[in-house]
C-alpha cells in the first residue's frame, strides 16, 4: 500500500462528516418513532425512543462491565516475554532446522 496516499478515514474532515451523516440518520430514525406504529409486546416499549434509550444504556452497561473485568483478566505488559522456553527446548529445536 502506498504510504504517500492517505486513506479516506485519516483526514479530520472525513470523519466529520461521516459522524455529521450518522448523527442525522440518528435523529431520523428516533423523529419516525413518531409516525412509526410499533406492535408492542410490552407496556415499556410504548414510551417515546424506549429502543435507543434501551440500546444506548445496555451499550454503557456493556462498557462498565468490561472495565469491571479488566482488573481480573489484565496481564502486564511484558507477560508473554516472561514466559522464555527452557534453555534445553531451544537447543533442539535449533538443532532439528
Amino acid at each position: 500500500m502506498n504510504s504517500d496516499n492517505p486513506g479516506f478515514f485519516d483526514k479530520p474532515e472525513n470523519i466529520k462528516r461521516v459522524l455529521r451523516v450518522f448523527y442525522v440518520i440518528c435523529a431520523l430514525l428516533v423523529a419516525l418513532d413518531f409516525f412509526i406504529h410499533r406492535h408492542t409486546y410490552h407496556p415499556l416499549e410504548e414510551l417515546y425512543a424506549f429502543y435507543p434509550v434501551y440500546g444506548f444504556v445496555g451499550c454503557v452497561v456493556l462498557v462498565l462491565i468490561a472495565k469491571w473485568m479488566r482488573t481480573f483478566l489484565m496481564r502486564d505488559e511484558d507477560y508473554y516475554e516472561n514466559l522464555q522456553p527452557p534453555p534445553e527446548a531451544t537447543k533442539t529445536a535449533e538443532e532439528n532446522h
